[in-house]
């Protein structure tokens, strides 16, 4: 949001890891707990911007939904919009979230939305659509209190990256990402015949490997695992963070196993980019009900994330 303009004035985080993180590179620690924190200590924003615990509808979860605490935090989400009336939010979450309990879970966080006022959009958008090399298609929700003219984004306004742009020349690499010799014959026992680099290799639950100019989608808790550069080495957390669309000089300050845990969490920063500069550029045209109204100048931005997809 502030690459599209906006100014950040209040953020929650409850990760100690993530809160160093966004500490380094934001110049601020987040609030803890959103679900602990007044509604009064909330400051007054025009958009809302947050990431709400994917684990519950996730497909590699158990996919409890609403039925998994962590799966309450929306119903937070939207008190805090019932409170604070913000103009607009910008909601993500994983793909799987449309259809999750035959799609009544969706149904019921788009009708609450509805019935707090606001005009809302979404669609699933890939990383691949908007310049990283990673296929993470997630659930994007936009909302506007007045009917704006708003369309989700074609593709993002930054070059697009090949896996030759992200990956780090193997001589570079700390030898303790490399496979184990064992693990090595074993990928390659199940691919065959050796692929063209660069490529990642993906191996599924069921053991099967999958050979791709493309990573699959980061995960928080297993990419470090299950991901393999040209089947010889784990991804660095530069790497990571890369295929998420950071920039270089976003700063590394935890633990390896803590970056890669974050890097798993983030959205695909172009990505985000992308509908953050559309709902700038929606909101500031008339409503559809009445093109004499005025956009404000002024935009200020809230942003909650708690062990967020983000």
């Amino acid at each position: 949001m502030e690459y599209a303009g906006a100014r950040c004035v209040f953020s929650s985080e409850w990760d100690a890891h993530a809160q160093e993180t966004y500490a380094a590179n934001f110049g601020e620690r987040p609030a803890g707990d959103i679900t602990q924190i007044p509604l009064a200590d909330i400051p007054p924003h025009d958009f809302l911007v947050a990431g709400f615990p994917c684990q519950s509808f996730s497909i590699c979860g158990e996919r409890k939904g609403f039925g998994d605490a962590r799966g309450t935090l929306f119903f937070r989400i939207a008190e805090i919009l019932r409170d604070k009336r913000p103009r607009g939010f910008l909601l993500e979450n994983v793909r799987n979230l449309v259809t999750h309990d035959e799609g009544r879970t969706f149904a019921t966080i788009l009708g609450r939305l509805r019935a707090l006022g606001y005009h809302v959009h979404w669609t699933v958008l890939d990383g691949r659509t908007f310049g990283v090399p990673q296929k993470r298609e997630r659930t994007v929700i936009v909302g506007f209190r007045e009917n704006h003219p708003f369309a989700f984004p074609k593709a993002g306004f930054r070059p697009a990256r090949s896996l030759s742009d992200i990956l780090e020349d193997d001589g570079a690499v700390d030898p303790r990402h490399f496979l184990s010799p064992r693990m090595k014959a074993k990928l390659r026992a199940r691919v065959g015949e050796v692929p063209e680099a660069p490529a990642i290799w993906h191996e599924n639950k069921s053991g099967n490997v999958g050979v791709n100019p493309f990573s699959c989608a980061l995960r928080a808790g297993a990419s470090y695992n299950y991901l393999t550069v040209n089947g010889i080495r784990r991804l660095t957390p530069r790497e990571m963070l890369r295929l998420q669309g950071f920039p270089e000089t976003f700063k590394i300050v935890v633990p390896d196993t803590q970056i890669r845990k974050q890097a798993g969490n983030s959205v695909v920063v172009p990505k985000m980019e992308a509908v953050a500069a559309a709902m700038i550029a929606a909101i500031e045209q008339p409503p559809l009900s009445d093109r004499s109204v005025r956009p404000r100048p002024r935009r200020e931005t809230a942003s909650l994330c708690q062990e967020a997809c983000l």
